[in-house]
């Protein structure tokens, strides 16, 4: 592991909130407190459409295509999973994540302070958990982590916020799957397999299977061009100094 800068300092990660909070739903399900099959958001919508943005719900609500139709990036579908769970489990959910997810993988800086789609405050350090989590699974079985990690609905159109119109625009349950993407913010030269997510904060982490390397960067520089240019040849740069 190579490291830089101050690892434990503190700050918003935005929506890289959403993969911890895919963790602990994913929990939930193997607890069997939700089924992923299970009607959730709005009519015809399933947990499972909600964690791939595949409910036609719209960025912060509102109807805007029937479920399975297309890939519509959306925070109150994740808002809409999360109460799923306080719904199947009666705990409120800031606290399941904690008992669920953070505190068995010892990311004790990490704190849900607002919407579980881009609430969480966190480190470096405590992302660097999260990244080992999602290459070798632990909170989740390894069965579990291979149908979060495989696109859900294949073959719908969406757009990648930031970076345009993809087709397909592939995810699985609450991460991003790079696939054939492009323009994309993972490097170029990245497995089609890399999975991850980043935030408007202007953090983020993936996961390079094929690799076997993860990257994950904690800034509270705002997600403009910058993070566009910069990103994917930092990526490239990790995936050639670790070839």
């Amino acid at each position: 592991m190579a490291t830089h800068g101050d690892a434990d300092h503190r700050v918003p990660i935005a929506s890289v909130t959403k993969v911890l909070t895919a963790l602990a739903v994913l929990v939930a399900v193997e607890e069997g407190s939700v089924d992923l099959d299970q009607p959730a958001g709005p009519p015809g919508s399933t947990l499972r459409h909600l964690l791939s943005h595949a409910s036609g719900l719209g960025l912060d609500g509102g109807v805007l295509n029937p479920p399975g139709r297309r890939r519509v990036y959306s925070n109150a579908g994740i808002e809409a999973a999360a109460a799923a769970v306080e719904d199947g489990t009666g705990i409120a959910f800031r606290t399941y994540l904690r008992e669920a997810v953070l505190d068995p993988l010892g990311m004790t800086a990490t704190t849900l302070d607002g919407s579980p789609a881009w609430g969480v405050t966190s480190s470096a350090t405590d992302l660097v958990a999260l990244a080992r989590e999602l290459h070798r699974p632990t909170v989740i079985s390894a069965e579990t982590h291979r149908l979060a990690t495989t696109v859900a609905y294949p073959g719908l159109t969406g757009v990648v916020p930031g970076f345009g119109r993809q087709d397909p625009n592939d995810w699985g349950l609450g991460i991003e799957i790079r696939g054939a993407k492009h323009p994309h913010w993972t490097a170029p030269g990245n497995d089609p397999t890399t999975f991850g997510h980043f935030g408007r904060s202007g953090s983020f982490v993936w996961v390079d299977p094929a690799a076997g390397l993860a990257l994950t960067v904690v800034t509270d520089e705002t997600f403009e061009q910058w993070a566009i240019d910069a990103w994917p040849r930092l990526g490239q740069a990790v995936l050639d100094a670790f070839a």
